[in-house]
């Protein structure tokens, strides 16, 4: 891309990018967002980008590259929120590395438990970026659920007693959350009412871990995650017009 593209990158919503540049796009603006970084964290954030792309070279998300999301996650923290902090970016572009890639992240080679692999592929991000990176990355890696009970309802309880524990991973899951609600609107069929009926019972949740006092952001970043709760709270009421209030 050249430099007026990059430029008009620089300015455009997330999902704009998305839609008229694709990954392309998204590349460049993480690059506008790291280009006054030290150069010892541009390398490692372009190392975490560069493995993010690999394990998830092969996935999908919808009509897209699943690398497009975990871009505008890392970009959404940069930009929106003003974090200027590499772990919790580096964590960001990896943040579903473990849950979707632990074989592959950890170098496994034969078969094990997946809770095995799962052990071992944080311990390769701890080799590879530091622990607090691999620890950011296990608060928001979904575990194995009980299969007698309701699984969104486990993943609901995971989500609160994780991000409850450690602020900066709030600031990587209410990031995720808020890409996949967007997302939302480019699901169709008996998907999206799942999806929805997953995603809407945590807006309060989130809503109340991000107005706690320990997290990491200041006024103008908390509200603007407070609105994005609120739209998606809306967004999920619309496909759901029978669930009521989400709080």
């Amino acid at each position: 891309m050249d430099a007026s593209g990059r430029r008009l990158v620089a300015t455009m919503p997330l999902h704009a990018i998305t839609s008229t540049y694709g990954e392309e796009g998204l590349r460049a603006r993480f690059a506008v967002e790291i280009e006054k970084w030290p150069e010892q964290d541009q390398r490692r954030l372009n190392r975490a980008l560069d493995l993010a792309a690999r394990l998830h070279g092969a996935d999908r998300r919808e009509q897209e590259p699943y690398v497009n999301h975990l871009l505008r996650v890392a970009i959404r923290i940069m930009s929106h929120y003003g974090v200027h902090d590499a772990d919790v970016v580096c964590a960001a572009l990896l943040h579903d590395a473990v849950e979707d890639h632990a074989a592959e992240l950890a170098g496994t080679t034969e078969p094990g438990t997946a809770e095995g692999d799962r052990q071992a592929a944080v311990a390769a991000l701890a080799a590879e970026f530091g622990p607090r990176v691999a620890g950011l990355v296990a608060a928001v890696t979904n575990p194995e659920y009980a299969p007698d009970r309701d699984t969104h309802e486990q993943y609901r309880e995971h989500v609160a007693d994780s991000l409850r524990r450690d602020p900066w991973a709030r600031i990587i899951k209410v990031s995720d959350f808020t890409d996949n609600g967007v997302g939302l609107i480019h699901t169709t069929g008996p998907r999206l009412r799942e999806l929805a009926g997953k995603y809407a019972p945590l807006v309060p949740v989130l809503r109340g871990l991000i107005a706690q006092p320990d997290t990491p952001l200041d006024a103008a970043a908390r509200q603007h995650i407070l609105a994005q709760l609120d739209r998606a709270a809306e967004r999920f009421t619309a496909v759901l017009p029978s669930s009521g209030s989400l709080g």
